[in-house]
């Protein structure tokens, strides 16, 4: 199976937060010093240079820097990530290069860095514009913070924005649920993500869990957000994707149509097709940034990598006669076994609107249809997918009992 074709993304993980929310389970620690070791851009130089043999020189089309609080970061440092990135990689002229913001770590004018610098979509982590929400959700941001990043990103001129919106909080009502969609497309951005709040195991919130609305009236605020969003012009493309006419997140349909996309960064994970005998490769880096220094050949210890590591501010290991050669993978890899690959393909398709066909479904995993004909017609006749030739989709009953939908297909 070859992965010539498919399409390629690259998400950059930063993994440093000024502060632990309590409902976060994504891969985050808390910053013990005034900014994130400048080392660290080096690390992801190295860690990117160990990515590329499986690439197979196909173009990057969207660059996602994800965290933790990526705005953490400076402008220049963004900068010389995307110029290593190009330097060593095909880059689509049109690349789609997003990075994560805290509202209440943007500083004046850091939003023209960051748009010299490369970046031309942002998503904003607004989650509410209810001060006593934001105040149980553990964030450091205030609604003022919120309104005068996204004042700073329409002066700098990059209206390709998200703004991420949680619902179902605690303690929260229908009215205010209501309010922050209100409030969010006034704002005037390109795209929302709308999410219903989970308590996920390893978080604060999973030990000692708030009061939260009841299953009924969340669903309440989910349908009656989502028909505001309708009227406000928010096409909902995903279960908790809503865009303007072509402002899709171009990084995030690619994870979910079952692409390729390569992870670097302390705790990234990454999908890569290859010639492996199912095709299909995941792979992991060490969670722990100080694990993740050693991983890729450098301590942080205020220099490490840079200094004597084997890698120099322009990154790359010279070989002799001035070739560049590319250093061993970094990090855990693990095949997906044939068995796996129709419960992951699905799991990732079936959260989109416009589903999927089954050639879709055999180019990416390298399987036939055969193998999962069966499990297909049973979710039609369950009421649960929908079927208009060439495509599948979930049902309004699927898309409310998704978990039930997927599950379907587990090996």
């Amino acid at each position: 199976m070859s992965a010539t074709g498919l399409p390629l993304t690259l998400y950059v993980h930063m993994p440093w937060c000024v502060r632990k929310c309590p409902y976060c389970d994504f891969n985050s620690h808390q910053l013990k010093s005034a900014a994130p070791s400048a080392d660290y851009i080096d690390a992801l130089i190295r860690d990117f240079e160990s990515e590329l043999d499986p690439l197979g020189g196909r173009p990057i089309d969207a660059i996602f820097f994800g965290g933790g609080t990526p705005s953490l970061f400076a402008p220049e440092a963004f900068a010389r990530l995307l110029e290593a990135f190009a330097a060593r990689s095909p880059v689509a002229a049109d690349v789609e290069v997003t990075l994560e913001a805290n509202p209440g770590t943007i500083e004046r004018g850091r939003f023209a860095g960051y748009r010299d610098a490369g970046i031309n979509r942002v998503s904003l982590g607004a989650q509410s514009f209810a001060p006593h929400a934001l105040a149980r959700l553990g964030r450091i941001h205030s609604p003022e913070d919120t309104l005068r990043a996204v004042e700073e990103l329409h002066a700098s001129g990059l209206a390709n924005f998200n703004l991420d919106l949680m619902y179902a909080l605690p303690e929260q009502g229908l009215e205010e649920a209501l309010e922050d969609v209100r409030r969010a497309c006034a704002l005037e951005p390109r795209h929302i993500s709308h999410y219903q709040l989970t308590l996920e195991p390893g978080t604060v919130f999973h030990s000692r869990p708030p009061a939260l609305p009841d299953e009924e009236v969340a669903f309440r605020m989910q349908s009656e957000c989502q028909a505001l969003l309708a009227d406000s012009g928010f096409e909902q493309y995903e279960v908790s994707a809503y865009a303007r006419a072509d402002a899709r997140c171009r990084h995030n349909l690619n994870y979910w149509r079952f692409g390729d996309y390569a992870g670097i960064g302390a705790g990234a994970h990454g999908k890569i097709t290859a010639s492996l005998p199912h095709g299909v490769e995941r792979t992991e880096k060490a969670r722990q940034p100080r694990a993740y220094f050693e991983q890729v050949g450098g301590i942080e210890r205020g220099g490490g990598i840079g200094r004597g590591g084997g890698i120099g501010r322009g990154g790359g290991i010279e070989q002799s006669g001035g070739a560049t050669a590319h250093p061993p993978r970094i990090g855990e890899r693990r095949p997906v076994p044939a068995g796996d690959l129709p419960f992951e393909f699905m799991l990732n398709v079936l959260r989109l609107n416009e589903g999927f066909a089954v050639a879709d479904f055999e180019s990416r995993t390298g399987l036939r249809a055969s193998a999962v004909e069966s499990r297909l017609q049973s979710a039609l006749e369950r009421g649960l997918l929908e079927f208009a030739p060439p495509r599948w989709r979930p049902s309004e009953l699927g898309r409310r009992f998704l978990n039930d939908l997927q599950a379907g297909f587990l090996p």
